[in-house]
């Protein structure tokens, strides 16, 4: 991606371009035509399995407001008990927390690129697949990754923090 195509995103796919950028990720952010606010409607705009989408999932630690980020697989639902056992007690993030604390609108937020580092955990379902998709800063915005290069990218441990599968 030359920087005059750089030019022509939006504001917040560009900082996620310049951070994949820097940390020699080899697959820059896509505009997808529709937008993607939701793990399904990215799946089916990519043609991919909808677990291979990496929901980006903002929280309020309680004890210091804290954004926590838990990355997870598209499929799954985050099981919050699991969360606070890691993190500490947590509560639901509105929308002005998630763009004051990430920069990114909900149905945009981003693993990585930041407005204030959030405490972060990754989905270990994830790792079910050998390529999955995430936000890049915007709802029309997505990139390609491995699951391995989450915690590269972000610096964050895997974890157990989902709910069991329903059989």
């Amino acid at each position: 991606m030359n920087s005059l195509e750089l030019q022509n995103l939006p504001e917040g796919v560009q900082r996620v371009a310049a951070a994949l950028k820097a940390k020699n990720h080899p697959h820059p952010p896509v505009m997808l035509d529709d937008a993607a606010r939701t793990a399904q409607q990215a799946a089916d705009a990519l043609g991919i399995a909808v677990g291979q989408i990496a929901k980006s999932i903002i929280f309020r630690r309680k004890e210091d407001d804290a954004a926590v980020l838990v990355i997870t697989s598209g499929d799954r639902r985050v099981d919050e008990k699991k969360v606070e056992a890691l993190v500490g007690r947590i509560g639901r993030a509105d929308a002005d927390f998630v763009k004051a604390k990430t920069g990114f609108s909900i149905g945009g937020v981003s693993p990585l690129a930041h407005a204030q580092p959030p405490v972060t955990l990754v989905d270990q379902e994830l790792f079910r697949f050998e390529e999955i998709w995430a936000a890049a800063g915007h709802p029309h915005g997505v990139f390609k990754l491995h699951p391995r290069d989450l915690a590269l990218l972000s610096g964050a441990p895997t974890a157990d923090v989902t709910q069991a599968v329903q059989a």
